[in-house]
């Protein structure tokens, strides 16, 4: 599925998480997309030793959707977003070519991603938190609203709040940058 995404011109695969560690260095993929429970050492804590090692890497998780802690501790090492494994083809490039355009920008920026995470932490509303939480949570907007007893474009408004202060594009960038900040756990 990710050799037809649009821009994609390479796609290769590590069978563990020691082989994806030792072929980053001479690959330098543009993308990493690591399963949470790959063999070895483990997809979290080979996308820690790798983004420790090289943290210009850009990893995305791939996990079931009942493995939260796993990317919650990868995204807290510094993985740029997860993937459910069942997405949908059309879930899938997008993910892939968010993430695709996040190293473009970084680079063209100069690092401003970076170092727009050594300031302080923004300063959400309750609401924005819970919102935050719900995403982190895997919810949708819809999930979310029956659960804080707002209406779905509610959340929505929430949201697109919560994307502005956190200067994330959408709701994956946004939860990796609330773990980093430690706004969510």
């Amino acid at each position: 599925m990710v050799a037809a995404v649009p821009g994609v011109t390479r796609v290769v695969g590590a069978a563990s998480g020691e082989e994806a560690l030792t072929r980053w260095p001479v690959e330098r993929p543009s993308l990493v997309i690591m399963d949470v429970r790959m063999p070895g050492i483990g997809g979290v804590e080979a996308a820690r030793r790798l983004l420790a090692r090289h943290p210009e890497a850009n990893v995305l998780m791939a996990t079931m959707a009942e493995d939260g802690d796993g990317v919650a501790r990868a995204v807290a090492s510094g993985a740029r977003g997860y993937v459910v494994k069942d997405v949908s083809r059309e879930e899938l490039a997008t993910a892939v070519l968010q993430a695709l355009q996040d190293v473009s920008r970084r680079r063209g920026a100069g690092g401003r991603a970076r170092a727009a995470l050594s300031g302080r932490a923004p300063v959400l509303t309750e609401r924005e938190q819970q919102v935050l939480v719900g995403m982190s949570r895997g919810r949708s907007n819809a999930e979310i609203g029956r659960e804080l007893f707002l209406s779905e474009d509610t959340v929505k408004t929430h949201a697109r709040r919560l994307f502005r202060k956190l200067e994330a594009a959408d709701r994956a960038q946004a939860v990796a940058v609330g773990f980093r900040w430690g706004l969510v756990r």
